[in-house]
This record gives structure tokens, C-alpha cells and sequence, in this order.
């Protein structure tokens, strides 16, 4: 396979990518690190550096459009991105002292259960709960478009949100992730969030924690240009197609295709990781 030949595969598989990232809120990693290890045989550290940079970009193209929409809750991303950052980091950090066979095993476990936790919706007994008075008091409950119409949602749970999302900044960090699985799970499951507000405020949020992580990996050497270039312009563009389909798709279709995906590219790095192929 030549250079041109290698970029343009690189570049559709990053399309599609970057697409399912913006639709899931799982920004587009989840989707090329596996295509660039198992697929192509890239390197895993050079996978998830310029996994790490298409995440930025995806979270460009992709949050700038949630928050015109009025999906994205600002507030909710700005706070939870202290502890995701702060995880990043130490996430970023970890991977460098770690066999890439382990990172992959962690990646796949981290996949399977997103799609297990994430299959189902949330009971009508979650969705009224009482609010957080902590939510309330950090202005954190808010409203989205939906079917027409204005819904209003109570924020729940705010410090083991925080909690979990210090995990989901490491793991970004650790796996060049974005950690979109973990945050829209947080939100989703602990915090009581509706789904589409968690996938695109995680949106929102993934540039910021992979900027964080990136710097550490580029200071290593693991971002290639040559790679991150045709990666970054695929998820873009993919990242804009996928925010025109999430403002219009139903909800029960979105869970859907999040735990499909995460799912398959979970039960395969889970066995490159275990058969030591990474």
C-alpha cells in the first residue's frame, strides 16, 4: 500500500469515525484507535496520539453546532471539566509506563461495560427524582428542543458525577479515547441527565480533556503528522454530518447505535489485548 493509498483509508475510516462520534458522544476515538491497531497495524501509542488530536477536532465540529442548537448545558461541561483534565493528565502520564497489550485489554473491559450500563433507558422514577440542591445552587439544571417543544431536566448527583468523570478524564488520557463512553455514562446514569443533552455536552467537553492529554504525548514523540493529518480531516467532516443527524434522531435509536458499536470494537481489542497482538 502506498503513502496516497494509506491516507485516503485512513482518512474514510476517520469519516465514519468522526460520524458515529458525534452521534454517540463518544468523539470519534473509540472508533479509530481500534481501526488504526487492529486494520492497519499503526502502533497503539501512535494510534491514540493522533486519536487524541482528531478528538479536538471532532469536538470543534461537533460542539459548536450542539450548543447553536441549544442541546449542550455549558455550565454542566465547564464544571465537570476540572476533574476530567486533572485525570487526563495522570491518565496520559500512566500510558506511557504501560505495554500496549494492557492498554488495549483495559479498553476493551471499559467498552463492554459501556454498552452493557448504557442498553437501556432510564426509569420514569429516575427521570423524576428530586434535583441536587447543589445542582441547583451551580445553576446546573436546564432545557433542550425536543420534538418541537422545550423539555425541561433536573440535574442529579453532582459529586459522584464528579468522581467518575476524574476516571473518565484518565482513561482518555490512558486509552486516546476522548473518554466519550465514561462521560455520556456519568451524566446518563449518575448525574440523571436526558441522553442527548450527556452525548453532546460530552461533545462539549472532549476537546478540552484531549488537549490536556495530547501535550504529553506530542512532548513523547507519539503524534505523527503524516497520520494525525488525514485522521483530523476525516473526523471533521464526519463530526458535521453527525451533528445534522442527532438534532433529528430519537433517543431509543441513539442508545442503540452507541451500544452497538462500543460493543464489537470492545470484544476485539479485548482479544488483541489478551492474545498479547498489540
Amino acid at each position: 500500500m502506498t503513502v496516497l493509498e494509506f491516507s485516503l483509508v485512513v482518512w474514510a475510516g476517520s469519516l465514519i469515525a468522526g460520524f458515529l462520534g458525534a452521534l454517540t458522544g463518544l468523539g470519534g476515538g473509540v472508533v479509530l484507535v481500534p481501526m488504526l491497531t487492529v486494520l492497519l497495524g499503526v502502533d497503539i501509542r501512535y494510534a491514540i496520539g493522533a486519536s487524541l488530536v482528531s478528538v479536538i477536532a471532532t469536538s470543534s465540529g461537533a460542539a459548536s453546532a450542539y450548543v447553536r442548537e441549544g442541546i449542550s448545558n455549558m455550565r454542566i461541561g465547564m464544571f465537570l471539566e476540572i476533574a476530567t483534565t486533572t485525570g487526563a493528565l495522570a491518565g496520559a502520564t500512566l500510558a506511557t509506563h504501560v505495554s500496549g497489550s494492557a492498554i488495549a485489554t483495559v479498553f476493551g473491559c471499559v467498552l463492554i461495560g459501556s454498552a452493557y450500563l448504557s442498553r437501556k433507558p432510564r426509569s420514569k422514577q429516575d427521570r423524576e427524582s428530586p434535583e441536587d440542591p447543589l445542582a441547583t445552587k451551580l445553576r446546573m439544571n436546564g432545557s433542550f428542543p425536543e420534538a418541537g417543544e422545550t423539555r425541561e431536566y433536573g440535574v442529579q448527583h453532582v459529586p459522584a458525577g464528579f468522581s467518575l468523570m476524574f476516571v473518565a478524564g484518565a482513561l482518555s488520557g490512558l486509552l486516546g479515547i476522548g473518554s466519550g463512553a465514561m462521560k455520556v455514562l456519568a451524566m446518563d446514569r449518575a448525574m440523571k441527565i436526558p441522553f442527548k443533552v450527556s452525548t453532546t455536552t460530552s461533545n462539549f467537553m472532549i476537546g478540552v480533556t484531549a488537549a490536556a492529554s495530547a501535550g504529553i504525548y506530542l512532548s513523547r514523540g507519539y503524534i505523527d503528522p503524516g497520520l494525525s493529518m488525514p485522521v483530523m480531516l476525516g473526523v471533521l467532516g464526519g463530526s458535521m454530518l453527525g451533528t445534522r443527524v442527532l438534532v433529528k434522531a430519537e433517543t431509543k435509536w441513539l442508545r442503540i447505535v452507541f451500544s452497538l458499536v462500543i460493543v464489537a470494537l470492545g470484544l476485539e481489542m479485548l482479544y488483541k489485548g489478551l492474545s498479547g497482538k498489540m
